[in-house]
Order: C-alpha cells, then sequence, then structure tokens
C-alpha cells in the first residue's frame, strides 16, 4: 500500500490514533478486545455508530470518525502516511512487541501509544535523565550540563525534555561528542520537528547541528502527529523522560514539585536514584 491509500488492516492502530476524542486507553480496549473475539481490521471498522458506542463505550464524536470505514479519519492518515513516507517513524501501541518495557515497569497508566522517530536502537542502551525544577538558577543549570557530559562520557544515553531551561541545557551536550539522545517531546512529532520531522528544537543546539538527526537520535511523543502543545502535556513528558531512565539525576528539586515526586515514583521502581538538592 503507498502512502495515498487507506489499508485497514495495516492502517486500523493509525486511524485510532488518529480518531478525536479517543485516548490511549479507548485505543487499548479496543485492540485488546477485538483480539479476544477474533475481529478483523475490516470488521471493526465496519461496525454501525451504535455498536461502537454501546459496546465499545465509544463516544459519539469517535464513533461517527469511525464510521464507515474510518471515513472520518481517513484524511488524517493518509496526511500522516505522506509526511512521514521513507522516514523512520514508527507508531508502536501496549500490544506491539516493540513497546519500550521501562515505560510499562514505571507508568501505572502507560501511554496506550507511542510515535517514534529515528534511532530505534538507543532504546536498548543504558538510559539516564538530569532532572532540574523550573526555578533552577544558573548554578544548577551549570550543574546540570556537568552532569549529563560526565554521563554521556561513561557512555550512558540522555533521555531530556525540550522546553524546560533544564532540558535545553541538557539536550545540547550530547550533541558536543556526537552521541546519541531521547528526545521526550510533549507534542505531536510533526508539531515539534517541523513537516519534514528536520527542524532541530533547540536553537543552541545549532551550533553544532542544524537539522534533527534521526540516525543519531530517538524522538518520542505520545501526542497525536499534528497536535500541538496543550496544558497537561508536561507532566507525561516528564513522566516519560523519568520513565525511560535507567538512571536518574536530582539537581534541584522543589519541594512537593514533579521533580521530587517523580524521583520518589523511581526510587520505588528500583531505579538509580542520585541527589544533589
Amino acid at each position: 500500500m503507498g502512502a495515498t491509500e487507506f489499508d485497514p488492516v495495516r492502517d486500523l492502530e493509525l486511524a485510532l490514533c488518529l480518531t478525536p476524542g479517543l485516548g490511549g486507553a479507548g485505543i487499548t480496549r479496543i485492540l485488546t478486545r477485538n483480539a479476544v473475539g477474533g475481529l478483523s481490521p475490516a470488521e471493526f471498522l465496519s461496525l454501525s455508530p451504535k455498536v461502537l458506542k454501546e459496546e465499545y463505550g465509544l463516544s459519539t464524536r469517535s464513533a461517527q470518525a469511525l464510521t464507515d470505514g474510518a471515513a472520518g479519519v481517513r484524511d488524517e492518515v493518509l496526511r500522516f502516511k505522506k509526511q512521514s513516507h521513507a522516514k523512520p517513524v514508527r507508531l508502536v501501541t501496549l500490544q506491539s512487541s516493540v513497546y519500550p518495557k521501562r515505560l510499562e515497569a514505571f507508568c501505572k497508566d502507560p501511554p496506550g501509544y507511542l510515535f517514534l522517530y529515528g534511532n530505534m536502537g538507543v532504546l536498548s542502551t543504558r538510559t539516564f535523565c538530569v532532572l532540574a525544577s523550573r526555578d533552577a538558577g544558573e548554578d544548577d543549570l551549570e550543574q546540570v550540563e556537568r552532569a549529563v557530559e560526565k554521563g554521556v562520557l561513561e557512555p550512558r544515553t540522555l533521555v531530556t525534555g525540550a522546553n524546560t531551561a533544564a532540558y535545553k541545557r541538557a539536550a545540547v551536550v550530547p550533541l558536543r561528542w556526537g552521541a546519541p539522545r531521547i528526545l521526550v517531546l510533549d507534542r505531536g512529532l510533526f508539531a515539534a520537528l517541523g513537516e519534514d520531522l528536520a527542524n532541530e528544537p533547540f536553537a543552541a543546539a545549532r551550533l553544532w547541528r542544524y537539522r534533527f538527526d534521526p540516525e543519531t537520535d530517538l524522538a518520542v511523543s505520545a501526542c497525536r502527529p499534528f497536535d500541538a502543545y496543550m496544558p497537561g502535556h508536561n507532566w507525561q513528558r516528564d513522566e516519560l523522560v523519568v520513565a525511560l531512565s535507567d538512571e536518574v539525576r536530582v539537581i534541584r528539586a522543589r519541594p512537593g514539585g514533579n521533580v521530587e515526586r517523580l524521583a520518589r515514583q523511581a526510587e520505588e521502581a528500583g531505579r538509580s536514584v542520585a541527589r544533589d538538592g
């Protein structure tokens, strides 16, 4: 099937992820129920809105979008396939054998799906993150850089976000050494990296590299690929940063804040946690 065609078998998971009003839990429920009941993708997409609502618990909006062979989401599916064609973009759901086991072991409610772009091999390396609260000062941020450099040279793979001062300072360090990064995004792949998935999301990174390099780095998003940032994405991004990390280094944690909460959760999950402040 080409980038301009819709295949009910191959594209069902993508169609579900692009269905308005349908979240990860609902997608997992649908895929699990279909697997247990032996319902094929084509059979599922032929169900009436009434059945989708009564038997699958879908909202009216979601059920209507999936009616008549996912007619309500086909344009978004084809748009995604066209823009991601020949690029190393992968959709993985909880049912996938390559879904990151670290997330299942850490998150109480792991995302029902992830969009991954780039070097999947980094998921099998030893990973770490360096955290600092939003009130981190310049001394804290310099300490973040030193901690990241130490980790990169050991070597381990940095996991970081994209839009706090600490994340930005951390994310450019691996570029100095040609080391890989795992970037957890708080919006969709195309919203963060541009229509051709080539934008380097950090202005400071352009001293070393002008374009995002999918052969080296991996971008991870639990958002629909065209979704812009929305309130509430921050907490999910931060949880995924820590969940994907084997080791957690805390430079500054505000008492009662999100960094402190995630550090405690990491300790409870058996991750290595080092605290500097």
